[in-house]
């Protein structure tokens, strides 16, 4: 007799999306009053409409702060300020520590009588009184807020449009895919990429899609909604990218020219901006951990040396956190900006998620800062290159700011990229304190696993701040984690290709001797399980190594001949690099760099345009170069595999017979 093979209920193996779970806790010390609201709300909630699932529970105010941090589903508050006006300050101050620790919940008032001042108003989204028990409409009211925040105005009407199926003849040229579905050869890729990427790919002339560049519906609507999530007065959405998001703000700030102190390891978006916008800048030095090659924060006694010594400047540009996750204390460096008249510009790239968990705060915003560019793709769950800019400047020109970011911003956008940022915001707003305690949970599992191998070492905020920057207040982004490998004998690179061939496992970013990952909200237990094996087997079979190596230190920044700009657009000359080593310096030294020259890592430019070369630097750049592992180099110009900086053209007639004749290129002049 044959066996009889049963089949696997597949529809049973797939993902189950959870039913949606709001509490709204009453918080209040009024038993005969939690009792009957409670009760009443519940019922309410039962009869009526409920897609969010709401349900109403009460709390102490004594233990309204414990329940907001243990309680992830928790999307509202209801507190109760008592029958007299003695309970509304208590209320008020309660609100404010609980705002501090999660931001995004919907907050109500519930008083009696009193007189409410503008302050109160403004820290509750609406007001009850205690008398009406009006529970139908306090229901709908509550709901309300919830479902606002919970919305997704361009997302939705962007889903709303494709299903309609409306007749394309306009761009793009696919025709939501129809170019490619049933085509012999490109068929294959539509299949591949799935309809709705191409269906979703419009055109501005699809006007119920409103405009990025000048939003008046549902973008506005949903930028709107982005601006109250992150704690910002105005928020912008950008499809090209926080690059874009940085040289719009400088713009914006100085436009035409003008004095920026700035990070020399600042990205090189901000260094391009300086070139376009003619602005002179003053460079602050970045510190190196000599242990592990990683470059950190500038000294706060520089930045505060440098606002004070350029009374002049009209901008202060700083990142934080870093690439590595090394992040200021802020709020005393921008209010002493303040203080002097200079406008900060926080580039948080890597730190979009930092205002939805108490343990990531303060951020940039919270601290003062004017202008904050984010990268929403880095670490929540938008497109790449999805980026937005959050504005608080008290000075802001809306109009000006929009022309700078038409000039920009492409007129062809993105449409399924602009969703992603609408649906990332949703997001935090919903479930960001609750996937980010996920992820700080994993970061723990995570360190704790890596350090019980003996080899491998999970590091700390302590080990990762260099001397100087000890007594500046520097902060660690848990979820950006960096493993020290230097006991397994494998340098960054070879350790990067043995997770990513044995194990199928690909990491952030390495130096000579560690490797980065990021803990993000796509991270999964099954991920984890999978990255904590691999540092496991890659334990037990550690290599010797006859030399440890060491980081190569940039050289120090030198003084600046001229604008960069004007070195960037000067008539210019290519002279070698390796050119026989010493000669090449020889015609090198003293000479002004028209390009920015980048080695990548650590991605910190030691030359921009305008900048002197010097003797250090042509060695560092030669040394860089040598060898079977020489680094990449953005800005080198590269001729027959010959390695060629661009250089202002300035031969004094005493040296041009002992100068080489380079090959000479001629740009517009600034």
């Amino acid at each position: 007799m044959g066996l009889e093979l049963k089949m696997p209920d597949l529809g049973n193996l797939s993902e189950k999306v959870q039913p949606l779970e709001c509490r709204v806790a009453l918080v209040s010390d009024d038993r005969e009053l939690v009792d009957t609201w409670v009760g009443a709300l519940n019922v309410t909630a039962a009869q009526h409409e409920n897609p969010y699932g709401l349900q109403f529970e009460s709390v102490t105010s004594a233990a309204a702060e414990q329940l907001a941090l243990r309680q992830d589903t928790l999307q509202a508050l209801i507190v109760d300020a008592g029958a007299d006006a003695g309970g509304l300050a208590a209320a008020e101050a309660l609100v404010d520590r609980l705002h501090s620790l999660r931001a995004q919940l919907n907050v109500f008032l519930v008083a009696q009588g009193c007189d409410l001042s503008v302050s109160v108003r403004q820290r509750f989204d609406e007001l009850f009184d205690r008398r009406e028990c009006n529970f139908n409409q306090m229901f709908r009211l509550v709901q309300a807020f919830v479902a606002r925040r919970a919305s997704t105005p361009f997302a939705d009407t962007l889903k709303e449009y494709v299903f309609s199926a409306r007749d394309a003849w306009h761009t793009p040229g696919h025709s939501g895919g129809d170019s490619l579905r049933n085509s012999p050869w490109v068929g294959d890729f539509y299949r591949f990429m799935g309809e709705h990427v191409f269906n979703t790919d419009l055109s501005v002339s699809v006007q119920v899609l409103d405009s990025l560049l000048e939003p008046h519906s549902v973008i506005q609507e949903a930028q709107d909604l982005a601006a109250q999530a992150f704690g910002a007065e105005h928020t912008f959405f950008l499809t090209n990218g926080t690059s874009t998001a940085n040289k719009v703000v400088i713009q914006q700030i100085l436009g035409g020219g003008g004095k920026i102190i700035v990070d020399q390891a600042c990205h090189k978006s901000v260094h391009h901006a300086i070139v376009m916008n003619r602005c002179e800048p003053v460079y602050l030095k970045s510190v190196l951990h000599p242990e592990f090659g990683i470059y950190g924060p500038v000294k706060r006694a520089d930045i505060e040396q440098a606002l004070d010594e350029h009374g002049d400047a009209r901008l202060l540009v700083l990142t934080s956190c870093t690439y590595d996750g090394l992040r200021y204390d802020l709020k005393p460096i921008i209010e002493l900006a303040h203080e002097r008249g200079v406008k900060v510009l926080v580039d948080e790239a890597w730190y979009a998620h930092g205002y939805f968990h108490p343990e990531l705060r303060p951020t940039a915003l919270e601290c003062g800062a004017d202008y904050v560019t984010q990268s929403t793709h880095k670490m929540l769950s938008a497109f790449s290159q999805a980026s937005m800019i959050h504005v608080q400047d008290p000075d802001f020109d809306d109009h000006r700011f929009r022309e700078n970011l038409n000039m920009h911003a492409s007129t062809s956008p993105q449409y399924a990229m602009i969703a992603s940022l609408d649906v990332a915001r949703k997001q935090v707003a919903m479930e960001g304190y609750g996937r980010l305690e996920q992820c700080l949970q994993m970061v723990k599992t995570l360190r704790k696993a890596v350090d019980e191998t003996g080899v491998f070492r999970a590091l700390t905020r302590d080990d990762l701040i260099a001397a100087p920057l000890a007594g500046d207040n520097i902060r660690l982004d848990p979820t950006k984690v960096t493993i020290d490998i230097s006991a397994s004998g494998f340098s960054g690179n070879e350790m990067q290709i043995k997770l990513f061939d044995q194990y199928g496992i690909q990491v952030e970013k390495t130096t000579y001797n560690t490797v980065s990952v990021l803990v993000t909200l796509g991270s999964t237990e099954s991920k984890l399980l999978r990255l904590i094996h691999a540092f496991k087997q890659l334990a037990r079979s550690p290599r010797k190594r006859s030399h440890a190596p060491t980081p190569r230190r940039l050289p120090e920044f030198t003084r600046f001949t001229c604008l960069p700009a004007d070195a960037y657009f000067a008539d210019t000359e290519e002279l070698p690099l390796m050119d026989n080593g010493i000669e090449a310096a020889r015609n090198l030294v003293g000479r002004t760099s028209a390009d920015e020259i980048v080695p990548y890592p650590p991605g910190i430019p030691v030359l921009v345009p305008g900048q002197e070369i010097s003797a250090p630097i042509v060695q560092y750049l030669q040394q860089l170069l040598q060898g079977q592992n020489a680094t990449e180099i953005h800005g080198l110009i590269f001729r027959s595999d010959e390695p060629l900086l661009r250089v202002v053209r300035d031969e004094p007639a005493d040296k041009s017979a002992d100068k080489p004749k380079g090959k000479t290129s001629k740009s517009a002049r600034g």
